[in-house]
């Protein structure tokens, strides 16, 4: 299992950046988890749109789904020049609320909106998908994905109440967000974990690589990472467009 960074910034992407949006690929499936504003961009470096297999997206912030228009059109045309089928749409996962966000997940025949919750299953060829509700300001699900013997689990956005351990313990790659550093960190919760809190919440799963996500624009990797400290299981990686990790 192939993990590509298509875009990790939050809540606007810097320059040649993008917000949310991780290429997932195994030998025979190519899954997109979220899709920011610039990863339909970033994605047609590895992979022509037309050949994705599904969709996922956590929740429906702008940071999140902005893409996902542009990801219609695209396949709308695709369909039309005959390199994708016309009667079968991609298969988009995402919460069924708000309910006028989840009806525009359904696009034609471009798109077909599939609900998800807690209890939710998806297989996606070879990859076994399973879904876990987040601390958010609205419904909002974390992803964990099983393919060859791999656990990858996707934190989406999530406050310090969400219960991990029954969905996360263990992961082989653990994508974090760590919205805040010490300096700009908020005296109360509000639905976003900091660098520091990531690290420590990876640590106490017993994760076995961390990747820190949803980065301010204007943070440092160096400054993420003296942040990230608190994780010594294994490699902690600071997310940026390019970055790819191989699961194997």
């Amino acid at each position: 299992m192939r993990v590509t960074v298509l875009g990790c910034q939050s809540p606007y992407p810097g320059p040649g950046g993008a917000t949310p949006g991780y290429l997932i690929q195994t030998e025979q499936a190519n899954l997109l988890l979220d899709c920011g504003s610039g990863v339909i961009s970033q994605l047609g470096r590895y992979l022509p749109l037309y050949q994705l297999d599904a969709v996922v997206l956590s929740h429906y912030h702008h940071d999140h789904v902005a893409d996902v228009g542009v990801l219609q059109y695209g396949l709308m045309v695709h369909q039309q020049s005959g390199e994708r089928s016309p009667v079968e749409p991609l298969p988009l996962y995402a919460p069924p609320e708000p309910a006028e966000k989840a009806r525009e997940m359904t696009y034609r025949q471009a798109t077909k909106h599939l609900p998800i919750d807690d209890t939710a299953r998806a297989t996606i060829v070879d990859m076994q998908l399973s879904f876990w509700r987040t601390d958010h300001a609205m419904p909002c699900y974390a992803v964990k994905i099983e393919a060859g013997g791999k656990t990858l689990v996707y934190g989406a956005d999530s406050g310090p109440g969400t219960d991990w351990k029954p969905f996360a313990a263990g992961a082989d790659l653990f994508i974090c967000e760590g919205t805040f550093l010490r300096r700009n960190k908020p005296q109360q919760p509000m639905g976003h974990l900091s660098v520091e809190e990531a690290a420590s919440l990876a640590q106490a799963l017993s994760c076995k690589a961390l990747m820190i996500t949803h980065l301010f624009p204007e943070y440092r990797e160096e400054e993420v990472r003296e942040e990230a400290a608190g994780f010594t299981n294994g490699p902690c990686l600071v997310a940026k467009v390019g970055l790819q990790v191989q699961l194997s």
